[in-house]
């Protein structure tokens, strides 16, 4: 067993380089840009929403509130009628990334601490390279991919977004792998 304060490097690494590879991925590679579509007649759209001063959040047209609500013809009729949308209201302004990226740092940490939690629990200093790998790899993976599913499940989020995601959680898992085998105490 190896504690996680003996793997602070290890933990510190690999979020450095799986936050180092995530922008490389976002900003250099075009496969994200089709993430989300441009909304036809968006200015209009958007001034219509305008008016109603939305605060930020996360809302449901219609939204029956519940299980019974959502019995009502009413809403039954409503949500025919259309459209249905799921939406997540921002705060206006400048855009600033600032908040969003400290945010992504600190999950990578926290990523790297489960993986090392995992990792330190199953093997024990100078366990082979590959065991290290698996366990740090795998965990690190399904931190970063397979809880995104449940927005295409549930949310109906375009399931090419969530492959694409699913991938880029891959290739962080593997780099957490490396990084673990490479660092993981003799």
């Amino acid at each position: 067993m190896v504690s996680i304060p003996t793997l602070w490097l290890p933990i510190l690494v690999s979020a450095i380089i799986v936050f180092l590879a995530s922008w490389l991925l976002h900003m250099f590679l075009p496969y994200h840009r089709s993430d989300f579509t441009k909304l036809p007649s968006e200015d209009e759209v958007q001034g219509a929403l305008r008016k109603f001063n939305i605060a930020p959040g996360d809302y449901m047209i219609p939204c029956g509130g519940g299980p019974e609500a959502m019995k009502s013809p009413e809403f039954k009729e409503r949500f025919e009628k259309g459209p249905v949308v799921l939406m997540t209201v921002l705060r206006s302004g400048t855009m600033n990334m600032g908040t969003s990226l400290m945010q992504w740092f600190v999950y990578c940490i926290v990523v790297s601490v489960f993986a090392a939690y995992v990792t330190g629990r199953a093997l024990s200093p100078g366990s082979p390279t590959l065991s290290v790998f698996r366990f740090a790899g795998c965990t690190a993976f399904i931190a970063y991919s397979i809880a995104l599913w449940q927005d295409s499940i549930w949310y109906h989020r375009k399931w090419s977004t969530t492959i694409k995601n699913t991938f880029d959680g891959l290739v962080y898992g593997l780099l957490t792998a490396f990084v673990f085998g490479w660092l993981w105490p003799k």
